[in-house]
């Protein structure tokens, strides 16, 4: 049986924790393959500073290019609208029938997993993955969810926006080749990196 992640986010801008995290969870969990899901309009976030979906989705394509094992959806940007997880789910489910799923969430989300949109169907149909910063306590979750450190990421994408907006180095946050589509859209109110 296939084993594959879904990893969903904004994306905003995608970084090399976010692509520490895809290979943890691919190797931990003997997966085949972790397939990034960059979100429309993402219902627990307000979509200030969210950039334009299509640049988005862009910028993890060019992360993931080159490993085999790492791969795009466009599925939630092509839907538009709020993206909601039992959707992307269940278009997984109808995708790659007889796949056991794994749906990958940071450890910050467990709190509210209750709170989701058609929860018990979602979990019915994937298994959940939360990944932990170190240091970070453990979450306690009346769902069921698998769990697992990922060391080395300290960054996130509002501390890269903020940095880019300062003007202050991103190299060794972000990939290169995000970084250029960066620097060539103009995205972030660049300044200088």
């Amino acid at each position: 049986m296939k084993r594959i992640g879904i990893l969903g986010g904004t994306f905003n801008p995608i970084h090399i924790g976010h692509l520490m995290i895809a290979q943890a969870v691919l190797e931990k969990f003997n997966l085949d393959k972790v397939v990034f899901v960059p979100a429309c309009l993402p219902p627990h976030k307000s979509g200030r500073g969210l950039i334009a979906a299509e640049h988005r989705l862009r910028m993890v394509r060019l992360a993931v290019r080159g490993n085999r094992h790492l791969e795009v959806s466009s599925f939630e940007i092509a839907k538009g609208g709020k993206s909601y997880s039992v959707d992307t789910v269940r278009y997984f489910r109808r995708r790659y029938p007889g796949t056991k799923l794994f749906f990958i969430i940071g450890s910050d989300h467990i709190v509210k997993l209750h709170t989701w949109r058609d929860i018990r169907e979602v979990v019915k149909m994937a298994s959940f993955v939360a990944v932990y910063r170190p240091g970070f306590k453990t979450i306690r979750s009346k769902i069921r969810v698998k769990s697992m450190i990922i060391p080395g990421v300290h960054t996130s994408s509002s501390d890269i926006r903020r940095r880019l907006v300062a003007g202050k180095t991103v190299k060794h946050l972000i990939p290169e080749n995000v970084l250029r589509y960066i620097r060539k859209h103009k995205l972030y109110r660049l300044n200088k990196t």
